[in-house]
């Protein structure tokens, strides 16, 4: 992929606001703590429809702000999680003056950023010995049909880096810490098919193309005797925190 057409993918999602919204599921409420133990004031950058965001909130911190690059994004995170205030701008350029934070998160974003340019600015943000806070849900596909599931919608960039041990931060933050959280999302079907609709590769696909795809998906949970017949299905997660300290 060239650097325009991940520019691209990583601004698609205003499109799929809803879908993002219904089918991205919420994340663990000991790995959110983890991520921002000891902080108060936090910015959640590439806050998307605001799944980190109302996390934060509910951890009890003051969420600054949310800050994305789409404001259709926000829109809905400014209905989904009232009170937070939100700013259009990038992990490359954050619209927040010299230390105002004690700690900078991005939840399913890293992997959409320029590690140093992104490392070098949110260490602006954040205060002397504040944090940087990385964390990605990921579906656990050593259950067969969640497998199948991920190679019905395609892999993505951010399991491709975690797989290859290739998250990485930048000066001025010091060695990354990690933490995995396994944990299991009640979700219905029509959830999943909404958590498929909002990954990058599926919005970018042709309209034909995409319904192919959506189709067999739904094709695999009517099918699949994990899955067939069932309201709710139980999909398995295992949550990637990452945190670094500014130095």
């Amino acid at each position: 992929m060239t650097d325009a057409e991940r520019a691209a993918r990583a601004t698609s999602f205003g499109g799929a606001a809803a879908a993002y919204s219904t089918g991205r599921p919420t994340y663990p409420a000991d790995a959110v703590a983890w991520l921002v133990e000891g902080a108060t004031r936090v910015v959640d950058v590439g806050a998307g429809t605001g799944k980190l965001t109302a996390g934060l909130a509910a951890a009890g911190v003051e969420v600054v702000a949310a800050v994305d690059p789409d404001a259709a994004m926000l829109a809905t995170l400014q209905r989904d999680v009232p009170g937070v205030p939100v700013l259009v701008g990038t992990a490359e350029s954050v619209p927040l003056p010299d230390g105002a934070v004690d700690a900078a998160v991005l939840g399913q974003a890293w992997h959409w950023v320029d590690p140093d340019a992104a490392s070098a600015e949110l260490g602006r943000v954040v205060r002397p010995a504040g944090l940087l806070g990385l964390i990605w849900n990921i579906r656990d596909e050593s259950e067969p049909w969640v497998a199948e599931l991920g190679a019905r919608m395609h892999g993505s960039d951010a399991e491709q880096m975690i797989g290859d041990a290739a998250v990485r931060v930048a000066a001025p933050f010091g060695p990354l810490e990690e933490r995995r959280f396994p944990w299991t999302a009640t979700r219905t079907p029509d959830e999943i098919l909404a958590m498929a609709s909002s990954r990058s590769y599926v919005i970018a696909l042709p309209e034909d193309e995409r319904a192919g795809v959506l189709a067999s998906i739904r094709d695999l949970l009517s099918t699949h005797p994990a899955t067939a017949g069932r309201d709710r299905v139980e999909l398995p997660y295992i949550t990637y925190a990452y945190r670094a300290r500014r130095g």
